[in-house]
């Protein structure tokens, strides 16, 4: 008899991910062999239990889905990577598919769906929500240089021009330009609206 799929859940919602397991521990051929409620944790429990698939929640504290994903590559290479999220931007999914992900999917998907999914991508399958993915497709690629990108997002925290300056490793006038092209690029008239419509469009 076929052991089966071993699965890790990472949520830090407690009552979806409860749902979640008790939904998918109906199912004869899954077993949820570990939960996570934070990124790091997520890593924690696929190094002890090295799981068949780690079904993430995007936006987690610590590290996000998708850095949680990257990781796993490296440190438990036969996980299967699934992402499921209430953030559903196009650049998320960029930023997944790149990494590995094998599954990116809203949390609107039900638990019979899900499980299929799961066994799909164990199988070396692929999925993305085709709404996700027509999305992803109308948005086009993102605007910004990866100078940009990083210096945007270190500013989307609120962080001051010189606390930028000596995260990224620039001048405090270098951070400036960069913020102003980006703006420029985004049809902004300021960082912070630059901001604004770079996370609406995922892209930071």
């Amino acid at each position: 008899m076929t052991p089966p799929l071993r699965i890790l859940l990472a949520d830090d919602e407690h009552l979806i991910r409860g749902a979640l397991a008790t939904l998918l521990g109906l199912e004869e051929d899954l077993s949820v062999v570990a939960e996570a409620a934070s990124g790091p944790e997520a890593l924690a429990m696929a190094r002890a239990h090295r799981p068949d698939v780690a079904v993430l929640d995007l936006q987690m504290p610590g590290m996000d889905g998708i850095e949680v994903a990257a990781e796993l590559r490296r440190v438990v290479p036969d996980c299967r990577v699934m992402i499921v999220t209430g953030h559903g931007r196009p650049g998320y999914l960029k930023r997944a598919l790149e990494v590995g992900v094998r599954g990116f999917l809203p949390k609107t998907v039900s638990a019979a769906d899900l499980a299929g999914i799961i066994r799909t991508v164990r199988a070396g399958g692929r999925y993305v929500d085709p709404e996700l993915a027509a999305d992803a497709i109308s948005a086009g690629e993102s605007p910004l240089t990866p100078r940009e990108t990083d210096v945007l997002e270190l500013a989307a925290h609120g962080t001051s021009i010189g606390e930028i300056a000596e995260r990224a490793a620039l001048s405090p006038g270098t951070v400036r330009n960069y913020l102003s092209a980006a703006a420029t690029k985004l049809g902004a008239e300021n960082r912070h609206a630059a901001v604004r419509i770079a996370r609406e469009h995922g892209w930071i």
